[in-house]
């Protein structure tokens, strides 16, 4: 290997974002992180699956801090982030009462420190529950990855990634045997982003495109709880009667909190809640998802005026903000059961779907 190491250099000088993925992935491990604020620094860890060990490893002094959703759903005016004195809460309760499976008095709560709430931002871009346990005081792990919050929010709010192009093939699929699969690298914690390109659209006409959020459970085993499948199969549809287009199959699950908080959200919605109250109930908010990552994927295939195909006009205006030409919406409409009622409505009453023509029928 050559003596000269400036040729690494290039792979090192974003050191806010080197040191915000490497703690992502630390606290996806179940290690904790030091973050540095103006005033000192504090080791935050991940409730999501923290072992008892290092629960208890927090000392009386620490804290659990929980999302401004969070607040709201337990009917607390903090208007952010918010904590609460971990002394005297055992593993299990502060487990549930992230989850939404326990309620304390409003007495206890506290804004949560700056610590705290750059802990939630990681967390939720690690995809666990966005809830963190926080120590200012004491001694910090020598070897434990350290960010300074400043920098978890810059690189967390930055308006677009870069992407390039990773491996493609010819994929013939049910529907559109025309196909070509292309991988991207980049974006959200380096995730895999695929575009599924249908037959050979014209850079230089607007081009039809769905942006579709991964939904494992509706899209894979055929779930009735929503509609993801069923979009998902018209839009392949859709683009080959088109002549051609593109589906951008993004690594969003369950509006962006990944699976296993939808299921927890599942769960929650089995004993009463509609899908963003459930979310709020652990924290998030009613869509965590984001599309910058998804204009710069379009504009790298040569692509910036748009036909979307969508019933969400939230997507149209987010890829109007990333710099792309949105020159009309087509819906994209499916069945209406018994069993996904409920997700629809909730969809078309809360969220601004627009859904007046979907097709009704009743499930046996």
């Amino acid at each position: 290997m050559t003596d000269d190491r400036s040729v690494f250099a290039p792979l090192f000088q974003d050191g806010a974002r080197l040191a915000v993925d490497r703690a992502v992935m630390e606290l996806r491990a179940g290690r904790p992180v030091v973050v540095e604020v103006a005033d000192g620094a504090a080791v935050v860890a991940a409730l999501d699956g923290i072992q008892p060990a290092l629960y208890d490893a927090f000392s009386g002094t620490a804290v659990l801090a929980l999302s401004a959703s969070r607040a709201g759903a337990l009917g607390l005016a903090a208007g952010g982030p918010i904590a609460v004195p971990l002394e005297g809460l055992c593993r299990e309760a502060a487990c549930r009462l992230a989850a939404g499976r326990e309620e304390t008095s409003p007495a206890a709560w506290q804004p949560a420190s700056p610590a705290g709430i750059a802990g939630i931002a990681l967390c939720k871009h690690a995809l666990l529950l966005p809830a963190v346990l926080a120590c200012g005081a004491g001694p910090t792990p020598p070897s434990a990855q350290r960010v300074l919050a400043e920098d978890v929010h810059a690189v967390l709010e930055r308006g677009r990634d870069p992407v390039e192009i990773a491996a493609e093939a010819p994929v013939p699929i049910a529907g559109a045997v025309d196909a070509k699969f292309i991988v991207f690298r980049g974006g959200p914690a380096s995730r895999d982003q695929v575009a599924i390109v249908v037959g050979d659209p014209d850079p230089g006409q607007p081009v039809l495109v769905r942006l579709h959020s991964a939904c494992l459970t509706g899209d894979l085993f055929g779930s009735l709880r929503c509609d993801c499948g069923d979009q998902l199969r018209s839009a392949i549809a859709c683009l080959k009667g088109e002549g051609g287009g593109i589906l951008l199959y993004l690594d969003q699950e369950g509006r962006g909190i990944g699976i296993r908080n939808k299921m927890r959200a599942y769960a929650l919605q089995d004993e009463g809640l509609d899908t963003i109250d459930a979310d709020a109930i652990l924290g998030f908010g009613a869509d965590e998802r984001r599309y910058d990552i998804a204009a710069g994927m379009l504009e790298r295939l040569g692509y910036r005026r748009v036909r979307l195909l969508t019933n969400n006009p939230d997507k149209a205006e987010a890829l109007r903000r990333a710099g792309l030409e949105i020159v009309g919406r087509r819906p994209l409409l499916g069945p209406v059961t018994a069993h996904n009622q409920r997700y629809l409505a909730t969809k078309s009453h809360r969220a601004g779907h627009l859904l007046d023509g979907a097709r009704r029928f009743e499930a046996s």
